[in-house]
């Protein structure tokens, strides 16, 4: 009887479906590109289908939840959701080590900015488990960082002087090695910000800035990453990593590289310049009417200043806050892609 019963249950053991994974996810900015196209699609369609109805998603995002952005990933890794996603630079409070994965006027092109993001991934891998007990999943970019001003600026050097609206603790830091004055303004009240002098300038995506409307209250556009490319950061709940079997972490590591993270860097060049049309109306505009701001070209020699002061002074400086070998990994890593050696 023993031996029937054990028989019955083992039977009905392999007979009987997986049981489905329920995740909560909180996304990235709602009313960008990069959620609209890739992150909502990805999360809400291909992954629970790919999953054959394994793997059932409850999708929202930060702000829809009213969460302050500096609490996506601490909340993420004390269990309040399973997967989170938003900008690197919004966690450095927490982890000012994170900083060297996104450094201003290090890369050009996506191409140079997904290389420094997969050397350093290592380094990323390591502060999500040890500051925020979670396990990264991708690392997409949104568009380079670049400014927007509502004042007359024609080269670098008309920033010195300027309150300007950072994208982060390292842009920051390099706007004031410039001789401007770095402010803190959340992204949602910029527009306001730069229409009442809040601001002068303000750095953000230029995708970004036209999705939200940022050409009704500046009026020159400085295409130059001095935010560099903004890196978002999609990771799980260490926990709730280590629940899942080998094989639902399997395809999940293999869908999210596929089918979101790979797609949303293929874009990323062509967005770029997309976004600059749109905003400048110099070229076709394929996401809606073209505006008319002012684009200022940055000249070689501006650029060259500009990457001696992030050399010489904002790389030293966030080595010494970060403290420990971080400075020394950042040099074999991402250091030696782009050709640049802190205290070297």
């Amino acid at each position: 009887m023993k031996r029937t019963l054990t028989l019955l249950i083992a039977t009905t053991a392999l007979a009987s479906p997986a049981i489905a994974e329920d995740l909560s996810v909180v996304g990235s900015w709602s009313g960008l590109p990069l959620h609209k196209e890739y992150e909502a699609p990805f999360w809400s369609e291909k992954l629970p289908a790919a999953s054959g109805g394994e793997i059932n998603v409850a999708l929202t995002t930060h702000n829809q939840m009213n969460l302050g952005v500096g609490d996506v990933f601490r909340l993420l890794g004390d269990g309040v959701y399973d997967v989170a996603m938003t900008v690197a630079d919004y966690a450095v409070a927490d982890a000012p080590e994170l900083e060297g994965l996104d450094v201003p006027l290090l890369a050009l092109t996506a191409d140079e900015a997904k290389a420094m993001v997969d050397a350093a991934r290592p380094m990323v891998d390591d502060i999500y488990a040890n500051r925020f007990n979670s396990k990264v999943l991708a690392i997409a970019p949104y568009p380079p960082q670049v400014v927007f001003c509502n004042a007359e600026v024609s080269e670098l050097a008309d920033l010195e002087g300027l309150k300007v609206r950072a994208s982060g603790r390292m842009t920051a830091k390099f706007l004031e090695a410039l001789g401007a004055e770095g402010v803190n303004v959340s992204f949602s009240e910029v527009p306001g910000a730069l229409q009442k002098g809040v601001v002068d300038c303000a750095v953000t995506g230029a995708g970004s800035g036209y999705s939200a409307g940022w050409w009704e209250v500046s009026t020159h556009l400085m295409a130059i990453p001095l935010g560099g490319w903004d890196s978002v950061v999609t990771a799980m709940n260490m926990d709730r990593w280590n629940s899942l079997s080998a094989e639902k972490q399997e395809l999940i590591t293999s869908q999210v590289a596929t089918e979101f993270e790979a797609p949303a860097w293929e874009t990323a060049q062509d967005a770029l310049v997309n976004d600059i049309a749109c905003l400048t109306g110099n070229g076709e505009c394929p996401a809606g009417e073209a505006r008319g701001m002012t684009l200022v070209e940055v000249s070689d020699a501006d650029f060259e200043k500009a990457r001696g002061v992030l050399v010489n002074e904002v790389l030293p400086d966030w080595a010494e806050r970060a403290g420990g070998d971080w400075a020394d990994r950042w040099n074999e890593s991402v250091g030696s892609v782009v050709g640049v050696s802190i205290g070297g």
